[in-house]
């Protein structure tokens, strides 16, 4: 990202769009590997604060985020030939499936 208020070109971040989106923050990568295990990663909520919310809603929309991340473990595995991690991850996406039913 660019400064707007510099007279010449600043570069003040610079974002990392493989596993990261603009939008609600429980749809990124990160968020999603921080809930993924209960160890020290439970560190990171420390400082990141809570979560935004356990409604219904944002529980429903967690489980179309986790189904997009599914898919990107897919491909991700089907890159590195991995075909039995593959087949794994259609179990996965039955089981979140079910759950939005």
């Amino acid at each position: 990202m660019l400064d707007p208020h510099s007279p010449e070109p600043l570069i003040t971040s610079v974002l990392d769009l493989d596993r990261t989106l603009f939008g609600d923050p429980d749809a990124d990568w990160t968020i999603r590997m921080t809930t993924a295990k209960q160890n020290e990663r439970s560190a990171f909520w420390d400082t990141y604060g809570p979560r935004s919310s356990h409604s219904p809603a944002a529980t429903w929309r967690s489980l179309v985020y986790e189904t997009r991340h599914l898919g990107a473990i897919r491909l991700e595995r089907h890159r590195m030939h991995n075909s039995d991690g593959v087949r794994g991850t259609y179990t996965l996406v039955a089981g979140v499936l079910a759950e939005l039913t």
